[in-house]
């Protein structure tokens, strides 16, 4: 792993920074892929288990996989890539986190501006009066809860195949890309498209593409640099090369 010095010359003058993550970050912590190499979408039919088709067709089944995988995440701990991205707050103007995961380790890690493109698993809502509830109201339900205020059915807060993203976070991310000095490409191909439209409004403003990934991908050739390698290796290398030159 090589850091490029003329990277750190560039973070030393920059006063925005995006991190743009993808699923590769919450893999260093131990949650598999969704498309990646034995990913969970290998194993089940996206569209029965990750639809509003499905939910409505089998909600209990849905349910169930959904407190599955608040279980696997509430065993998993932010990884040096997720605490690293935290602490550059402490030494840029502005630092927000535009990320596809709905796992809350972001967070959890410390992060305090993010901007979450698909939801957060760990929060639930009433499909009809839109009441909003934590992942620790209906921990042990096995069975789809029903809204305390109006009776309708409770849904994970994440967005599904064939839903829209929501769009004020989606235009504030869009806005943060295009105002940013540089650019995180974290752990993500890119590819999945409208979230994948972040890097590409990075680039427009004149944004410095920075990718990290263990492999390449189809956004690596437009990047300005790109590190092969662990986030939870990568960035906290990058930190501190920062802190020894600031």
């Amino acid at each position: 792993m090589e850091i490029p010095k003329t990277l750190i010359e560039k973070l030393k003058s920059a006063k925005s920074i995006i991190f743009f993550t993808g699923a590769g970050i919450s893999a260093e912590s131990g949650i598999e892929t969704f498309r990646g190499k034995g990913g969970l979408w290998n194993k089940m039919s996206a569209q029965e288990l990750a639809s509003f088709d499905g939910f409505m067709k089998n909600p209990d089944l849905v349910w169930e996989w959904y407190q599955y995988r608040r279980k696997i995440v509430r065993e998993t701990n932010p990884n040096a890539g997720h605490k690293t991205i935290a602490d550059f707050e402490k030494h840029f103007d502005e630092v927000t986190v535009v990320t596809q995961n709905v796992d809350n380790l972001h967070k959890r890690a410390g992060s305090s501006s993010i901007l979450e493109l698909h939801g957060n698993i760990e929060r639930n809502y009433c499909m009809d009066c839109k009441t909003f509830y934590g992942v620790e109201k209906f921990l042990e339900s096995e069975e789809v809860p029903k809204c305390e205020k109006c009776g309708g059915m409770i849904r994970p807060d994440v967005v599904w195949f064939g839903e829209v993203l929501p769009q004020d976070i989606f235009a504030e991310a869009e806005r943060k890309a295009a105002e940013s000095d540089i650019c995180f490409i974290v752990g993500t191909s890119a590819v999945v498209y409208p979230a994948a439209y972040i890097p590409i409004a990075a680039k427009r403003g004149g944004s410095v593409l920075v990718e990290i990934n263990i492999e390449p991908t189809e956004i690596t050739n437009q990047t300005d640099y790109s590190i092969k390698g662990k986030s939870g290796e990568v960035l906290p290398e990058i930190f501190k090369m920062l802190k020894e030159i600031t």
